[in-house]
């Protein structure tokens, strides 16, 4: 299989789809304050808002994977794209936090087609050998929401209020749907073979859990994500509330952390065709539960200032930029039938354990760091225990033989 003749644009709409979830977490995040205020409720338990739209994402990878499959790339889109939007503007006129929550879920179980797509799409268009690259360069397009997204987010907020944020996400879902329609190449055609019956969609969600490939990296690579989940949901209370950053402050610690895990995910770029991605995936996740157990030891005895938290969300954060290309890339490289569903289910559990494990923040309602840092430390080990279970299941993997053809499923 070669690459599409407009890959390079094709990458770009891809990256674009990629972004809207993520961009919907972080133009909201910098708005805490203010939502806090006139919520009558603190910035822990807004966190919950955060949390809610993680599980709506990750529900949502399952609804669509089987509808990507039947009808084809854009239609779902289009379904998908549209809810989004019309929850964005539910948001505008939340009157409380429990329904913030509850829209959020939907705008997540909307924006989430977004992603399932985008990772469905790279496999429509390019090789199994060059996924790991395409994936990182997705990374590097996604690293414009963290960079810029809070510092947006803050702007805005600033400006003319938090209920402005949501008018900003459904202009740039509008741009996405533009995007899609005009200048998106169609992927891969309708598969009326595929059933929309449960007890069909389920089979296959079952046939394709029992790819040891699959199920250990994502699993694995699910627990290592969870990182990202648990510090994008305990950063406004970690960094601005204990730490007394101003929302500006705070805006730019945030980007400049993303500068660990947009970076890492480039050098992957570098390193994926010299070294296998399964040794990428395996060191790269011994330092994420090295630095982890140290920051979890740390705070426990209260060593930690600013900077040393920073650093050490720094490694972990790098961590992942390795981590997450090249666990997608494993997982996903046995299969060439399925695809939807088989990237569906890898979001459903990556995105599912993630956003239930930044749940926790929440739940504790505590303005230390000692919650983030354990619950980072825990999911790390998770992490490295799932993947010393599997790798001994895993035979062959089509990405150490260039040139071979996936096994069929």
């Amino acid at each position: 299989m070669q690459a599409h003749p407009r890959a390079r644009l094709i990458i770009w709409i891809l990256g674009a789809l990629a972004t809207l979830s993520p961009l919907a977490i972080d133009l909201y995040l910098p708005a805490f304050p203010e939502l806090a205020r006139d919520f009558k409720t603190t910035q822990a338990q807004l966190a919950l808002s955060v949390t809610g739209y993680f599980i709506g994402m990750a529900l949502g990878q399952i609804l669509y994977g089987p509808f990507l499959d039947r009808f084809g790339r854009k239609p779902p889109l289009y379904a998908g794209l549209f809810l989004f939007i019309l929850s964005s503007l539910g948001c505008i006129f939340a009157p409380g936090l429990d329904i913030l929550i509850v829209l959020r879920f939907f705008q997540a179980l909307g924006g989430s087609v977004a992603w399932v797509a985008a990772v469905a799409m790279v496999r429509d268009f390019f090789p199994v050998s060059e996924s790991a690259r395409v994936f990182s360069l997705l990374v590097l397009i996604l690293g414009v929401s963290p960079l810029l997204g809070p510092t947006v987010g803050g702007f805005i907020a600033a400006a003319w209020g938090w209920r402005s944020v949501f008018f900003a996400l459904i202009a740039v879902a509008v741009f996405i749907l533009f995007l899609v329609r005009f200048f998106l190449p169609e992927g891969q055609k309708a598969d009326v073979s595929v059933s929309l019956r449960l007890r069909p969609i389920f089979r296959t969600f079952g046939e394709i859990l029992k790819e040891p490939a699959f199920y250990t990296y994502a699993f694995s690579s699910a627990f290592s994500f969870a990182t990202l989940f648990i510090y994008v949901a305990a950063s406004p209370t970690v960094f601005m509330e204990f730490y007394g950053l101003s929302p500006k402050s705070y805006s730019l610690a945030f980007a400049l952390l993303s500068i660990g895990f947009i970076s890492s995910s480039q050098l992957n770029v570098l390193l994926s065709p010299r070294v296998k991605s399964a040794a990428i995936f395996r060191i790269a996740l011994f330092a994420q539960i090295t630095a982890s157990a140290i920051f979890f030891c740390a705070a426990l005895m209260g060593w930690l200032n600013l900077y040393a938290t920073f650093a050490l969300l720094f490694i972990c954060l790098a961590s992942i930029g390795f981590n997450n290309p090249n666990a997608t890339a494993l997982a996903l490289a046995p299969f060439t039938r399925n695809m939807g569903s088989a990237s569906a289910l890898l979001g459903f559990i990556q995105i599912g354990v993630a956003g239930f494990s930044s749940a926790g923040i929440g739940l504790f309602a505590t303005k230390g760091v000692t919650a983030m840092a354990g619950l980072i430390a825990l999911t790390a080990v998770l992490a490295g225990a799932v993947l010393l279970m599997g790798r001994s299941r895993i035979g062959v993997m089509p990405e150490r033989q260039p040139g071979a053809a996936p096994a069929g499923h």
